[in-house]
């Protein structure tokens, strides 16, 4: 039987990362490293197909057996900081005394993209009781002669009734102009906002098209079939004619392809992932298994672009010392990359025999207290965090940042003598002063997000991960592991990821049939960005603050793989991780249900209160697969093992018991339902009578005598 792969490709700044994943058992089979071709005449698209097709011969693989092939791309993210964008004309739409403010909110200001480089668009205002064709060819010639190239088209409440949106957008269209509007990259109330995202989606839509026509054409001319999937800043995919639509949605996409990996490569739950580079760490939550998502900012102005919650810090494996009066006084943020400069840990040791301290500015506007260390024979080399964990011996020795400890030792010396300590306790305190900037990031991260630090995981991806994530660990007493194949967990995450998107609606009191018709909208959307229907899951989410509802859809381009080559664990290794995640002995542990993929654990906890005085108990639950991955997990639930037949009584006298009624109003439990190899989650939701329609929609066609479990957590 012929062997099918995934293929996944990171373009980045300097170098093309590839991978080549098998589509059976999940596990990387091939990775290669070439340089991105920014200057060929195909762009970036050269150095994919070139990277695709060394990664095919090498491997004896024939293009058609390629099933899924994606790739994630800075493009959109550097256009905008620098400046690269086409020039943009708005035509807003609205009429009367709603008019009046329409005017005001569809003509947005000049955006600054960086420092003397701005977003400006040319705006007119349009009755829409005065749209006939005559005036729309006035208007589009006019902004023909200023040069405009995209048309974009914003109405208040456009999202109820996008006709008016759509006729101008076609007929700028028609006209030779690339066009978008305001319900075409969103569905939510809030026409400045809108307007915004739109004009920064036109800003770069001539850029992206031309790439993604281009890297579409070098796929399809190697003999690749499946279609080509460009990564989301969300940690989905789409297909290229979406990118033709809304490129606005790769921004960022750099950063979700390691959470995307640390999802689907890693299969974490719950945890922290900081991917580390030689520059900077990206940090981010992952709850649920779902990754933390936040509206997009661009030039300082809110967007309705979700993008995960990605917290960036300028210290990483290469970052440089800073020493000044006898002191270690910072590290970062410049790293040995902008300097020019080579880790020191990664040299023979014998160059650094009789070497020297010395100082530098990386870049003219730096000061000049950062250190390198410069050999008798006049070559400067950087010391950084990689060399002082390599020292330390911190660093497994199957670790892509695994140096050479005695080069380390030798080029430490220089430093450690001019502060006056031993070179372990240099070494030390460059972690010490690294590490202590990533866990203030993550203790903030913790509070933000509610985070059960008995729970909270870290997971180190990227090169530079052994550097900082297994000391910062160390620091804080929290666990910490590094990700199989750190060093391209992003590229995996790119050929593992899943077809996504999200739809998003306004609604007041929203009823069972409101909630229901959002759920088939994100269903219908991601279908038709590429997802095979019969692959597709929905998520719901109703923010009664926001009047919000949120579907958030979820599928793959291909039939949902085999799982016969995956690991199968026993039932007391399944039991034996349960019970190390709940940091109890196994014999502690008991089995409250299952559902054939999933087996749901239990093992009660007392907590104590008031000085010791009180105590009570909890029950701490895990939910394990059959390859002993805890996919969710509980410290206080109530858990109710039933068949599908009794499930919806049952579930209504667990809502009923559990809600809350306090001073805010009436407060649902947290629910999920356990059914087969699927964890749905119905937490979140207004009312009860939302959670039985959407409880019976994703039962539905379900045998009746099949096991399913409901997983409770008041709120009290």
């Amino acid at each position: 039987m012929k062997k099918q792969v995934r293929v996944g490709i990171d373009v980045g700044g300097t170098f093309t990362d590839v991978v080549v994943v098998d589509h059976a058992s999940r596990e990387v089979i091939s990775q290669l490293k070439v340089p991105t071709t920014h200057d060929a005449t195909e762009g970036v698209a050269l150095g994919i197909i070139n990277a695709i097709n060394r990664a095919l011969s090498e491997l004896s693989i024939d293009p058609e057996d390629v099933v899924f092939i994606a790739h994630s791309t800075t493009q959109a993210t550097n256009a905008l900081l620098e400046g690269d964008v086409a020039k943009v004309g708005i035509i807003g739409i609205g009429n009367g005394v709603e008019g009046l403010k329409a005017k005001i909110d569809t003509h947005i200001p000049a955006i600054e993209l960086a420092p003397n480089r701005f977003l400006n668009a040319e705006h007119v205002f349009l009755s829409n009781r005065n749209l006939s064709e005559t005036v729309l060819d006035t208007q589009l010639a006019d902004f023909r002669r200023k040069g405009v190239e995209v048309v974009v088209t914003s109405e208040a409440f456009g999202v109820d009734n996008a006709d008016n949106e759509t006729h101008i957008s076609d007929k700028a269209r028609q006209l030779g102009f690339l066009a978008t509007s305001g319900h075409e990259v969103s569905t939510l109330y809030g026409l400045r906002t809108r307007t915004r995202t739109a004009v920064i989606n036109g800003a770069i839509l001539p850029k992206m098209i031309h790439t993604a026509t281009m890297t579409d054409a070098c796929v399809k001319k190697s003999g690749i079939t499946a279609p080509l999937m460009i990564m989301r800043s969300d940690g989905g995919v789409m297909s290229v004619e979406e990118v033709h639509r809304r490129p606005i949605m790769t921004m960022l996409s750099g950063p979700a392809a390691g959470i995307a990996g640390a999802l689907m490569h890693e299969r974490v739950s719950d945890g922290i992932f900081i991917e580390v580079g030689g520059t900077s760490a990206d940090i981010s939550v992952i709850r649920d298994g779902q990754p933390q998502t936040k509206a997009a900012r661009v030039g300082g102005h809110r967007t309705y672009l979700n993008t995960l919650d990605v917290r960036t810090l300028a210290i990483a494996g290469g970052s440089m010392i800073r020493e000044a009066n006898g002191k270690i006084v910072d590290v970062g943020s410049r790293s040995a990359h902008i300097a020019g400069l080579h880790y020191a840990c990664f040299q023979p040791a014998e160059i650094f025999e009789n070497a020297r301290l010395v100082h530098l500015r990386p870049t003219e506007k730096d000061a000049d207290d950062y250190t390198a260390i410069e050999t008798t024979s006049g070559k400067r080399f950087s010391l950084t965090p990689t060399c002082a964990a390599n020292l330390l011996g911190i660093i497994p020795d199957t670790a892509f940042a695994k140096g050479n400890a005695d080069a380390a030792r030798l080029a430490f010396k220089p430093l450690a003598d001019k502060i006056g300590k031993t070179v372990e306790e240099a070494a030390r305190e460059v972690l010490d002063i690294s590490c202590r900037k990533v866990a203030k990031q993550i203790d903030e991260l913790i509070a933000e997000y509610h985070l059960d630090r008995d729970t909270v995981e870290l997971i180190g991806g990227g090169g530079g991960a052994a550097s900082l994530v297994l000391y910062t660990g160390e620091l804080m007493k929290l666990p910490a592991r590094l990700a199989r194949k750190a060093e391209v967990i992003s590229t995996i995450g790119v050929a593992l990821a899943m077809v996504r998107d999200t739809v998003e609606r306004n609604i007041v009191d929203p009823t069972p049939d409101d909630i229901l018709a959002v759920r088939r909208e994100a269903a219908e959307a991601v279908i038709k960005i590429g997802a095979l229907p019969e692959t597709v899951e929905v998520q719901m989410e109703v923010d009664t603050r926001r009047n919000l509802v949120r579907a958030t859809a979820f599928g793959t381009t291909e039939l949902k793989k085999d799982d016969s080559n995956a690991k199968i664990f026993t039932f007391q290794d399944c039991k034996a991780s349960a019970a190390r995640s709940m940091q109890t002995p196994a014999e502690n542990v008991r089995l409250l249900g299952e559902t054939g993929p999933l087996y749901v654990f239990g093992a009660e906890r007392i907590s104590k209160t008031f000085f010791g005085l009180f105590q009570s108990k909890q029950l701490a639950v895990r939910i394990t697969d059959r390859t002993g991955v805890v996919r969710l997990q509980r410290n206080h639930a109530h858990v109710y093992a039933t068949r599908i037949a009794e499930a919806l009584p049952q579930l209504e006298r667990v809502i009923l018991d559990l809600t809350d009624f306090g001073d805010a109003g009436r407060s649902l439990p947290d629910i999920h339902l356990l059914v087969g190899a699927r964890i749905i989650n119905l937490s979140g939701l207004a009312d009860l009578e939302q959670a039985l329609a959407l409880a019976a929609t994703e039962l539905e066609n379900r045998a009746g005598d099949e096991h399913i479990v409901i997983l409770a957590e008041d709120k009290k």
